[in-house]
């Protein structure tokens, strides 16, 4: 962390009339001008004139933007000072600081904080959130419907006939005997497989009792990742026998926020909610360590009680954009409590054998079997080192995008996915030398020298994009995917959601990004053929396992590492660490 420097009164970060321990810790580039900001807001509204408390305060909104939940005050001095201060700053005695706020009006009369565990600082709305989250996965509900064992046993044989399906039989068993639970794996466990068995014999079930056809509802939190979902599940339902295929037909898959019913007026609240129910029988969310607390609080608040939910996801992965860590919490509180709720898929059945050992190398932070990995190589795996990777990326980059530019041309819309999702550059940052606008731009530049067309121009043949926001009126939602083609004389764009390709003027698209290169969070729920990942500095914050993990899980068959040795071992070394006392409600409830 960079901090401003002392006299730059115009920095962005500057909160000019910051005082006393706000404007130490504002100086030293620990807090934001905008924590110092609500802190002083806030404390001035509740007439508190405690250093210590604006202090605790402020660094409870900080976070929030770093994804945590909540500030852990008898560590976060440790964890700050240890990683990412520049320079010291009078962190306050712990325990002076907790009996200051205990006292605060901010605690006690205008609830606009609350201190859980003697060291838990939270903002009034993720500490509602936590708790509802929490009340709402061990609610008390009705029994589960009753099970026709001999059907059952009978229709595991039909479903999963094929060697090592042990792993999926087991989490269909456990799914079918209670409401909730979390299917967690890595890349090629056969999440998918599960699923699609399931919902089958779900079906098959209700069918046996006269029961009309079960509802059900496919979630994934963006617009890739819910078509992603949609074509895997499609598939396995296609790999299943004529029967559960009729009982499978037409089902789509959505983004979360299309499911809950997205509001014009609120980007929180939802149409669905405790007063108007979910009308589904059966819901299945992939991708679940994407979705952030205040999603799942959503989710939960809107399910009926007798609505069967399948939390599906990797742990190990990077946790939501937005505060939470909430499939991580799950599958360590809710497995604490011994009551069956969590499915662990193990046995890789999609890599090829050397990305899966990476994979798993990286999740285990082995540092010494990654490099021996990426050093040897092989037909799945290469390891570029070098610390100015240009004419490398140029060899690998131009090529793949020339190949998309000439699908695009002859109007070839499925041949110009096809070339998009043949390879992805995924970058961790977004600005500087290693970050996604430098690389777009880049390939750009490199794309003009070709075409002769103006580097200038927004729109291009073969410019793949993704969408950056929701836009309900379009029916665009946040990451999905588009590429421009030729089509009638001009420039459209071709964008592939959930449910299917829809055609749109460029005039008509604001919210959208250039996709030569893609950061590793936005790839998150998609995949590719070939995936480059190129590595952030030793120094950057967001070098992290989590990142590296996700990174090369992308990879379908052949995966790509750009940098130095010492830039892996760092990202092996260091772990995302959010607070968040979900995990610990889940075991103590």
């Amino acid at each position: 962390m960079t901090a401003p420097a002392p006299d730059d009164t115009l920095h962005w970060r500057r909160a000019l009339n910051a005082a006393g321990l706000l404007r130490a810790f504002n100086d030293a580039g620990v807090l934001d001008a905008a924590d110092v900001h609500v802190a002083t807001r806030l404390t001035a509204q509740a007439e508190e004139t405690s250093e210590l408390v604006a202090l605790a305060l402020a660094l409870a909104v900080r976070a929030v933007r770093f994804g945590s939940v909540c500030v852990d005050l008898r560590t976060v001095a440790t964890e700050l000072d240890g990683g990412e201060l520049p320079g010291a700053v009078p962190w306050p005695e712990t325990d002076a600081w907790l009996a200051e706020l205990r006292r605060s009006p901010l605690l006690t009369e205008r609830a606009v904080l609350h201190l859980e565990q003697d060291r838990l600082l939270y903002l009034d709305r993720y500490w509602r959130e936590e708790r509802q989250v929490c009340e709402d996965l061990v609610a008390v509900r009705p029994p589960p419907p009753a099970v026709d064992e001999s059907v059952l046993t009978a229709g595991l044989d039909r479903v999963f006939h094929r060697p090592g399906s042990e792993e999926q039989r087991a989490a269909v068993r456990i799914a079918l005997s209670q409401w909730i639970t979390v299917l967690t794996g890595g890349p090629g466990t056969g999440k998918t497989t599960a699923i699609a068995g399931l919902l089958a014999l779900v079906a098959e079930q209700a069918e046996g009792v006269g029961a009309r056809r079960p509802r059900i509802a496919l979630a994934a939190p963006t617009g890739k990742a819910a078509a992603r979902l949609q074509e895997a599940v499609r598939t396995e339902v296609g790999n299943l026998g004529e029967s559960d295929r009729a009982r499978l037909a037409g089902l789509q898959a959505v983004t979360l926020h299309r499911l809950l019913g997205a509001r014009m007026d609120s980007s929180t609240r939802f149409k669905h909610h405790r007063g108007n129910r979910l009308p589904h029988d059966l819901i299945v969310v992939d991708e679940t360590s994407m979705v952030s607390l205040t999603m799942m609080a959503r989710l939960l608040e809107a399910l009926r009680p007798d609505t069967r939910l399948i939390l599906v996801g990797d742990p190990d992965q990077l946790a939501s954009v937005e505060a939470g860590a909430v499939l991580a919490d799950l599958v360590e509180g809710l497995g604490a409590r011994g009551t069956g709720h969590v499915a662990e898929l193990s046995t890789t059945h999609r890599f090829g054998a050397q990305i899966g050992a990476l994979a798993t190398a990286i999740r285990r932070g082995d540092a010494d079997q990654v490099m021996e990995i990426l050093s040897a190589g092989g037909e799945h795996i290469e390891f570029v080192r070098t610390d100015n990777p240009t004419e490398q990326l140029r060899e690998i980059l131009v090529p793949h995008a020339l190949r998309v530019r000439a699908a695009a041309a002859a109007g070839d819309v499925s041949g110009a996915f096809a070339a998009v999702e043949a390879h992805r550059l995924l970058c961790a940052h977004r600005d500087g030398p290693v970050g996604i606008r430098h690389w777009n731009r880049q390939v750009e530049r490199w794309l003009s020298e070709h075409s002769g067309e103006s580097l200038w121009s927004q729109w291009y043949l073969g410019r793949p994009v993704l969408v950056t926001a929701n836009d309900y009126g379009l029916g665009l939602y946040n990451g999905d995917m588009g590429v421009t083609v030729l089509a009638g004389g001009a420039l459209r764009v071709a964008i592939a959601g959930a449910e299917q390709v829809q055609d749109f003027a460029t005039s008509r698209l604001a919210d959208v990004e250039t996709m030569h290169a893609m950061t590793i969070h936005k790839s998150q729920g998609s995949q590719a053929d070939e995936v480059t990942v190129l590595m952030p500095p030793q120094d950057s914050r967001l070098l992290t396992r989590e990142l590296f993990y996700t990174a090369v899980t992308r990879a379908k068959s052949r995966v790509r590492v750009v940098g130095t040795e010492a830039e892996v071992r760092a990202a092996l070394a260091r772990r995302v660490v959010r607070a968040t006392g979900l995990r610990q409600r889940l075991r103590d409830s």
